[in-house]
């Protein structure tokens, strides 16, 4: 039955990859196409006409009608959407927003069209046709999916908005969705941790063979929860209960709190066969260790770049090294953009035949007027800003996400994403980058043997200084272990910014001050953050922050101040 499923959905995509791989044999001519197909289907809507879409001849004359922008330069034409107008930035009429956190505090909106969102849906099966052309076991067993809601507030005007991930899981085909082991009412669970643990009970009952999900923190929450919880889990497998009686639903869910408790209740059957098997794990580990609930696991999709591949790096406690690990791809609300095709790696493929893309170097980003490369001029190993324009009505979007070259795909370039854009602190100019940073902490980790699990800078813009947030995997032995990271850090931070060095010697940047955070401290930031109104699988965290938060004002356990001034001047 598998088997046939694979099969199945393989011909079923197969249209899509024979276009995706013509393209990426003659990049160069597929997104010329690309681009003349937008500018032709959008030329008669406001933002067309703005810009001269009807005139436009070539990548070039592109580039010097429509400026590069970010987001609040979108939003009036967004604004003038909810508002009522049609056809303002795409042709086909827009039926619901992706919402994520925007630059000002107020959220921002990305038109989804028909078009677009089957764009999304054709991009993921891609993904899933590599990787069954790798893994063709991982659909033997059920799939583990968690994404957020579809809809998850109304905009002005009466349009939804939500997420991508949920309107994409709402819409697979009926092969894949009879295969997912929980029902999409997990998703409209309201409370974070009832939701992680009702999605764990049903997932825990069956066999898994393959995992997708974003972020790699999810499966490391989904870890401590089962570590937490496990004995009453089981339990509930055991008897055929959900075990929790407070499931209340996200607002604009479509459901009561009655109607979505009976939907879960009805997936959650009793099976005292497996709940042995998984009392066995609990024998054997003292806990329930996830690898060993679900033996015929094959592969985890999930972001292996940026701060992400850090979180990725924890899941080795939890799964066996036989499992394997593939990039989902760099993925937004603004859109899905590239296809990785092999396993352990951050870099996918560009989607060259859906997207057109631009790309500035990165040292470039803040010029006044930097050259724009097209996707066959990039260099192997070189990083650059991402600049798009999609069906969903962005036309030279920065999306402020530094990517890297590494190889390509016949003539097609595979990027891995590096990190955000401009992630950078700075108290007297010394323009500390997010890539110092992660450096100077790893230097440290070496220099001490500490093991840090998540960590944070702040700039103490009024005492000239640095406060190092640091929570650890294990407690130091010695408060001196700790003098000696601090000091380690503000060494291997002189090494890599020579201004940071400068200042430091000149007295002008006091030494940074490391603050050792209570277990968990990461954790109930991200829960504050989500709390607050963020959502839980586009949550990224944020390594630099301008300002303390309160989370992390009652957290701190110790503080080491007075770091040794030895910088190094190379």
């Amino acid at each position: 039955m598998a088997r046939w499923l694979a099969h199945a959905l393989a011909a079923q995509q197969s249209r899509h990859h024979r276009a995706f791989e013509q393209a990426t044999r003659d990049p160069e001519r597929a997104q010329l196409a690309v681009l003349r197909s937008l500018l032709r289907d959008h030329a008669d809507t406001a933002f067309g006409r703005d810009h001269h879409f009807a005139t436009v001849g070539s990548a070039a004359d592109y580039a010097r009608r429509v400026p590069i922008r970010d987001y609040e330069a979108i939003r009036p034409y967004v604004s003038r959407i909810t508002a009522g107008e049609p056809r303002v930035l795409t042709s086909d009429a827009p039926l619901m927003f992706a919402a994520t956190s925007g630059t000002t505090g107020e959220p921002k909106l990305v038109p989804v069209t028909e078009g677009s969102a089957r764009a999304t849906a054709a991009l993921m099966r891609l993904w899933t046709f590599y990787a069954l052309r790798d893994h063709p076991d991982m659909l033997d067993h059920d799939i583990l999916t968690i994404v957020s809601p579809a809809v998850e507030g109304v905009a002005p005007g009466g349009l939804p908005y939500g997420a991508m991930t949920g309107l994409t899981y709402q819409r697979l085909p009926w092969l894949m969705r009879r295969r997912h082991a929980l029902p999409y009412a997990v998703t409209l669970i309201r409370d974070h941790e009832t939701r992680y643990a009702v999605a764990l009970r049903l997932a825990l009952a069956r066999s898994i063979s393959s995992v997708g999900t974003a972020n790699p923190s999810t499966l490391l929450r989904l870890a401590d929860t089962a570590g937490r919880r496990g004995a009453d889990l089981v339990r509930a497998i055991h008897d055929g209960t959900l075990g929790f009686d407070d499931v209340e639903p996200v607002p604009h869910a479509g459901v009561t709190a009655r109607e979505l408790r009976s939907t879960l209740d009805a997936a959650a059957h009793a099976d005292p066969t497996r709940a042995a098997f998984l009392d066995g794990v609990i024998e054997r580990r003292g806990q329930l260790r996830l690898g060993d609930c679900w033996p015929a696991l094959s592969l985890i999709g999930c972001w292996l770049g940026g701060n992400a591949g850090v979180q990725a790096g924890h899941l080795d406690a939890h799964f066996a090294p036989g499992v394997a690990r593939r990039d989902l791809g760099l993925a937004a609300s603004e859109g899905r953009l590239t296809v990785p095709v092999e396993d352990g790696s951050a870099a996918g493929v560009l989607a060259v035949h859906t997207t057109f893309f631009e790309f500035i170097a990165e040292g470039e980003i803040d010029d006044p007027a930097p050259r724009p490369f097209l996707a066959h001029e990039l260099e192997d190993g070189r990083r650059y800003y991402v600049i798009v324009t999609g069906p969903n009505g962005l036309y030279r979007y920065d999306l402020n996400d530094v990517v890297e070259v590494r190889g390509v795909h016949h003539r097609a370039p595979k990027v891995a994403f590096v990190r955000k854009g401009r992630d950078m602190l700075s108290i007297t100019g010394e323009k500390l980058h997010l890539n110092h940073v992660v450096h100077a902490v790893q230097a440290a980790e070496r220099a001490t043997g500490l093991a840090v699990w998540q960590f944070r800078l702040i700039s103490a813009v009024e005492q000239a200084r640095y406060d190092l947030l640091l929570e650890l995997t294990r407690e130091a032995d010695t408060r001196r272990r700790l003098g000696e990271f601090a000091t380690a850090f503000d060494r291997a931070l002189g090494s890599v910014n020579v201004e940071y060095a400068s200042k430091r010697r000149s007295g002008r940047l006091g030494s940074p001050r490391l603050c050792v955070m209570r277990r968990g401290w990461a954790e109930r930031v991200c829960r504050d953050d989500f709390a607050r109104g963020r959502r839980d699988a586009q949550h990224k965290w944020s390594a630099l922050r301008p300002e303390w938060d309160a989370v992390s004002c009652a957290d701190v356990v110790e503080r080491v101040d007075d770091v040794e001034r030895t910088v190094s001047v190379s």
